[in-house]
C-alpha cells in the first residue's frame, strides 16, 4: 500500500513547489517465507531428554514458523539456563535443535578466606554441588560474597571465580577470595558548626576514626547504618543543647582509590538556639491538678531548650499517671516555636484515660522455674489497680534473682476491656547449676585450686543448694551450704553453712612469706531473713565455731614455751583453743535494681553481734555498709560506698600492756578490700628491728632495709572504709569481650586498739660515768638479753662438755655431771647455760584514724583464663608504718 500510494501521488505530470521539503519513505519490509513444521529432532542432549528440551520452546510439528520464530526458540531455551549453547537448523521444514548442555557442579571451593568461614558463605551463595553451572548463577554469588565482605567493612574485597572441567560435563567452581584489609574511617569533617568543635562533636558520634585512641573500638570501620544513625546522634545532642532548628544538609562517605579507607564528611547548619517559654500542664484527668503538675516539672521557663529534657518529663507524666492507676494515659508535647524571641512554649496534654486494673499476669517461658517463684516477686497481684511504680519495683526483683536473661522487662497489653491491662512476663531461662574446676595465680594466696558446685535455682523453688571447697599455698577451706528464700511459702528466708577454714597469717621477711600463726575454725552459721517492708528486711544469724589457734614451735618455742622473743607477745596471746558462741542481728534497706550488677538505687546495711552466749570469747561487735548507684547516662555508672566497724571486749585484760579484743577477733585492713595497700597494710603494727655492728665499739646501727624488718600486723578495734568510683563504658568491641574500667578514689583508716607492752627489755649500754648511750641514728644502744636456762624444776642449767668426745650438753650441776644437782660427779667447772638474744628495737606504729587516701584506675575483664580484675592504684596520704602497693590483680581459670 505504501508502494502504491507514492506511485499515486506521483502520477500527475506537476512538479511541487520549490520550497516544499523532500521526505523519505522508508523502503517496503521483506515479507519473511512462513513454513510448516514437518519435523523435530533434538541432538547434543545428555542428560536432558528431547521431550524436556521442546517443552521451553514453542515449536511443534504441524504449526507454520517464520525466522523470527527460530529465534524465539533459542532465546527461550538459553533463558532456561540449562544450556550453554543452541541451534537450530530449519533446511526444508525439518528442525534440527542442536544444543550443549550447561555442566553440573561437582564441587564449590573457596580460597583465601579467613575472616568468612565457608559455613557463613554458603547460607548466601546459590551455587552448590549437583546444581547447573550457569555464568549468571556464578555471577550473582560473586556480588552475594562482596557484599558479606562489605558489611565487614572490607570494601577492598576481590572475588575471581574460576572454572575447572571435568569429565562427564562437569565442573568444579572455585572461588579466589583477597579479603584485603578492613576499610577503616580515616577522617570525619564536618562543615557549618561554628558553636561546637569538631572534636566535640565526633565525639558524640558512634563512628570513630582509626588510630590509637580506638585501638579497642569496633566502630572505626564504614558502616552505612551507622552514618545514618550518627546523623540522628548528631541532632539528637543539637537538640539537647537548644538548637532546635538543627539540620544535617548532607552526610558523604568517600571511599580512598585504594580503597582501604573512608573520609566522611558532614554539612550542618546549627541554627539559633531556643530558651523553654512558659511550660504547661493540660490534663483531661480529673483527678490531676494542672498548675501542680507543672510546677512539679523539671523543665522551667528561661532553661536552655533541651529535647531531652521534653521526652523525660513525658515519661515522668506517664509514670505519675501510672501511679494513679491511668495505665494508658496519653501524653502528648505540644511545642510552640517563637523565633523572633527565641522561645519553644511547651504544653503537656494528658488525653482522658479510665483507671486501670490488672486482669491477669500472664507468665511464659519457664520451664523449670515454678511459677510461685516468680509470681512472688510481684508487688502487684491480680485485680489490683495498675501502678507503674509497683511493676517496676517487679521487674527490679525479677531481674536480681538471676534467674533469667539480662534486662528482662514486663510487657503490658490491653485487656478484655478499656479499664483493663495484662502484664506479660516472658522470661528466658539461663543455666541456673553452676560446676566449676579452677586454678590461678593469686598477689595474695599464689597458687589457687578450687571446687565449687551450686544450684542458685534448685528443684526450681529458688533454692540455693551450695558445696566448695578451696586449697592454696596458706589456706584452706570446705564449706557447705542451703538457703530457703521463702520457708513454708512465707515470707521469711532462713539459711546456713557448715564450714571448716584453715588459715595461715603471714608476714614477709625480704621477699620471702614467713608464716606466724595457724587459725583453724570449725562450725556452722544459720540466718533467717524478715521482710518489714518492701525494701526494709530484718536479718538475724547464730554462729558457733571453734577456733584453734596455734605456733609453730621449732620456731617459735621455748623449753616448750610460746617465746614472745620470737612471736612476739600478741602471737603468744592468742595462742589456744577457744569456743565461739555469737548472735546477731542486721537491718537492711535495699532498693538496688540488681544485686548482681547494679546501675541504680543503693542498699543500706547496720548490724551488731553479740558473743558471749556460752563459749570462751565475749565481745559486742557492730558494722554499718551502704552504697548507691547512679546511671549517669551514656553507659557512665558512678558509685559511692562507705563501711565502718567498731568492736568492744566485754572481757579485762589479762595482762598490763595487752588488748582484750583478741588478734583473731579484729578487724582488718588492706588489699583487697583497700587498693593501693598490701593486705593488711593499714593500721596498728609492730616492727621489730634488729642492728648491726658492735654495741660496745660504737658502731651498732638499726636496719634501714625495709625487707628486713619484721612487720606484723595487730589489727584494729575501729575501722572506716570509703570509696567513689566511675565505671567507663567502652566501644562495642571492648564491651563483647567482658572489658569493663573504672577509675576510684578510697580513704579510710584502722585504729583503736591498747599501745602493745614491749616484748622484751633489753640492757642500754652506759659509758664510764653511767650516762646512757645512744646510736647517730638515735636509737638507744642496747646490749644482748641473757637468757639463763632452766629444767622443768626450775633448777639452773650449765653446760657440760665431755673431755673424751667434745660433746656438749646441758645438765644441773654447776661441778661436775648428773640429772640432778644431788647427783653430780666429777670436778669439771661448767659455764652456765645462756642464751643470748640479739637486741632489738620496737616500735608501735600506724594506731591512726587518719584518712589514709588512694587513687586508681582498675578494669574487670571476664578474659579466656576467667575472670580477672587488675588495679593500679597510687597512694596519696599514708602513715609511718603502712605497707603500700602499686598493681594488684586476681585471675582464675576454668577447666
Amino acid at each position: 500500500m505504501l508502494s502504491g500510494l507514492a506511485h499515486a501521488q506521483t502520477a500527475p505530470a506537476q512538479t511541487p513547489p520549490a520550497a516544499a521539503p523532500q521526505t523519505a519513505v522508508a523502503p517496503p519490509a521483506p515479507v519473511q517465507e512462513v513454513r510448516t513444521i514437518r519435523s523435530i529432532r533434538v541432538e547434543g542432549s545428555q542428560r536432558l531428554e528431547p521431550e524436556t528440551v521442546l517443552s521451553y520452546t514453542r515449536l511443534r510439528v504441524g504449526d507454520s514458523f517464520t525466522n523470527e520464530t527460530v529465534d524465539q526458540a533459542i532465546k527461550d531455551l538459553l533463558a532456561s539456563e540449562l544450556l550453554a549453547d543452541v541451534s537450530i537448523d530449519t533446511t526444508g521444514g525439518d528442525l534440527v535443535i542442536k544444543v550443549r548442555e550447561n555442566p553440573v557442579i561437582n564441587r564449590v571451593i573457596y580460597e583465601g578466606n579467613k575472616r568468612l568461614k565457608n559455613d557463613k558463605i554458603q547460607k548466601e551463595v546459590k551455587l552448590a554441588p549437583r546444581q547447573i553451572f550457569t555464568r549468571t548463577a556464578v555471577r550473582a554469588d560473586v556480588a552475594r560474597i562482596i557484599e558479606l565482605y562489605r558489611r565487614q567493612g572490607r570494601f577492598a574485597a576481590r572475588i575471581e571465580p574460576k572454572m575447572v572441567s571435568l569429565d562427564q560435563n562437569r565442573v568444579d567452581v572455585i572461588f579466589e577470595i583477597t579479603e584485603g584489609p578492613k576499610s577503616k574511617v580515616r577522617q570525619i569533617n564536618i562543615i557549618g558548626n561554628e558553636v561546637f568543635s569538631d572534636g566535640k562533636l565526633r565525639g558524640e558520634m558512634a563512628t570513630k576514626t582509626a588510630g590509637l585512641a580506638h585501638l579497642l573500638s569496633s566502630n572505626t570501620s564504614y558502616d552505612q547504618d551507622r552514618l545514618a544513625y550518627d546523623q540522628q546522634k548528631l541532632r539528637q545532642f543539637y537538640l539537647t543543647e537548644g538548637y532546635a532548628d538543627f539540620r544535617v544538609i548532607s552526610a558523604v562517605a568517600e571511599l580512598t582509590p585504594d580503597k582501604r579507607d573512608f573520609i566522611i564528611t558532614y554539612v550542618v547548619e546549627e541554627g539559633p538556639r531556643y530558651k523553654f517559654g512558659p511550660v504547661k500542664v493540660d490534663s483531661a484527668i480529673r483527678d490531676f491538678d494542672d498548675k501542680r503538675l507543672a510546677s512539679a516539672l523539671s523543665i522551667k521557663e528561661g532553661q536552655w531548650y533541651n529535647a531531652k529534657a521534653v521526652e523525660d518529663t513525658v515519661e515522668q507524666l506517664s509514670e505519675t499517671a501510672g501511679a494513679f492507676g491511668y495505665a494508658f494515659a496519653d501524653v502528648t508535647p505540644q511545642f510552640e516555636r517563637d523565633r523572633e524571641k527565641l522561645t519553644m512554649s511547651m504544653n503537656f496534654n494528658i488525653g482522658e484515660s479510665n483507671r486501670t486494673y490488672i486482669e491477669r499476669i500472664e507468665i511464659t517461658g519457664n520451664r523449670q522455674t515454678q511459677d510461685k517463684v516468680i509470681r512472688r516477686e510481684f508487688r502487684v497481684a491480680e485485680g489490683d489497680a495498675f501502678n507503674t511504680f509497683l511493676v517496676k519495683r517487679s521487674q527490679d526483683r525479677i531481674n536480681s534473682l538471676g534467674y533469667f536473661q539480662d534486662k528482662f522487662e514486663i510487657e503490658r497489653a490491653e485487656g478484655s476491656a478499656p479499664d483493663r491491662i495484662v502484664l506479660k512476663a516472658n522470661v528466658e531461662e539461663r543455666p541456673n547449676g553452676e560446676l566449676t574446676l579452677s586454678a590461678g595465680f593469686s598477689s595474695l594466696e599464689r597458687f589457687i585450686l578450687q571446687a565449687s558446685i551450686r544450684q542458685r535455682n534448685f528443684r526450681g523453688m529458688g533454692q540455693t543448694v551450695s558445696a566448695s571447697v578451696d586449697y592454696s599455698s596458706y589456706s584452706k577451706s570446705v564449706e557447705l551450704g542451703f538457703t530457703e528464700p521463702y520457708l513454708f511459702d512465707t515470707n521469711i528466708a532462713l539459711g546456713g553453712t557448715v564450714f571448716r577454714q584453715d588459715y595461715n597469717a603471714f608476714n614477709y621477711i625480704g621477699s620471702d612469706r614467713s608464716t606466724t600463726y595457724s587459725q583453724v575454725a570449725t562450725g556452722f552459721q544459720l540466718v533467717a531473713g524478715l521482710p518489714l517492708t518492701e525494701y526494709w528486711t530484718l536479718s538475724g544469724r547464730y554462729t558457733l565455731r571453734q577456733d584453734d589457734v596455734t605456733l609453730d614451735k621449732d620456731s617459735f618455742y621455748t623449753n616448750g614455751v610460746c617465746d614472745p622473743t620470737k612471736a612476739g607477745r600478741y602471737y603468744c596471746e592468742a595462742v589456744g583453743n577457744r569456743i565461739t558462741s555469737l548472735v546477731g542481728l542486721s537491718l537492711i534497706y535495699d532498693s538496688l535494681n540488681s544485686r548482681l550488677r547494679p546501675t541504680r538505687g543503693q542498699r543500706l546495711s547496720i548490724g551488731t553481734d553479740f558473743a558471749g552466749l556460752g563459749g570462751d570469747v565475749k565481745y559486742v561487735r557492730a558494722r554499718a555498709e551502704g552504697d548507691k548507684y547512679w546511671n549517669v547516662g551514656s553507659g557512665f555508672i558512678f558509685s559511692v560506698s562507705a563501711e565502718g566497724g567498731y568492736i568492744h571486749s566485754l572481757e579485762k585484760s589479762k595482762t598490763a600492756g595487752s588488748d582484750p579484743v583478741r588478734i583473731t577477733d579484729r578487724f582488718y585492713l588492706g588489699e583487697p578490700q583497700f587498693r593501693g595497700f598490701d593486705i593488711r597494710g593499714v593500721g596498728p603494727r609492730v616492727q621489730r628491728i634488729g642492728f648491726t655492728g658492735d654495741p660496745l665499739a660504737g658502731t651498732q646501727a638499726l636496719i634501714t632495709d625495709r625487707d628486713q624488718i619484721i612487720d606484723d600486723a595487730l589489727g584494729g578495734k575501729a575501722y572506716y572504709l570509703t570509696k567513689a568510683e566511675l565505671e567507663i563504658p567502652l566501644g562495642a568491641g571492648a564491651a563483647e569481650m567482658g572489658l569493663r574500667p573504672s577509675i576510684f578514689v578510697m580513704a579510710g583508716s584502722l585504729f583503736g586498739i591498747t599501745r602493745p607492752g614491749k616484748t622484751i627489755e633489753f640492757t642500754q649500754a652506759t659509758d664510764s660515768a653511767g650516762k646512757l648511750l645512744f646510736n647517730a641514728d638515735g636509737s638507744p644502744t642496747l646490749l644482748p638479753k641473757d637468757n639463763f636456762q632452766k629444767d622443768a624444776s626450775g633448777n639452773q642449767l650449765y653446760v657440760f662438755t665431755d673431755p673424751t668426745t667434745g660433746v656438749s650438753t646441758s645438765t644441773p650441776c654447776s661441778v661436775g655431771f648428773g640429772t640432778s644437782p644431788t647427783a653430780c660427779t666429777g670436778t669439771s667447772i661448767n659455764p652456765i647455760y645462756n642464751i643470748q638474744t640479739a637486741p632489738f628495737y620496737e616500735r608501735f606504729l600506724g594506731d591512726s584514724a587518719r584518712p589514709r587516701i588512694s587513687v586508681g584506675f582498675g578494669v574487670n575483664w571476664n578474659s579466656p583464663f576467667g575472670p580477672l580484675r587488675i588495679d593500679v592504684a597510687k597512694t596519696l596520704v599514708t602513715v609511718d608504718g603502712d605497707d603500700t602497693k602499686l598493681v594488684t590483680f586476681n585471675v582464675g581459670t576454668q577447666f
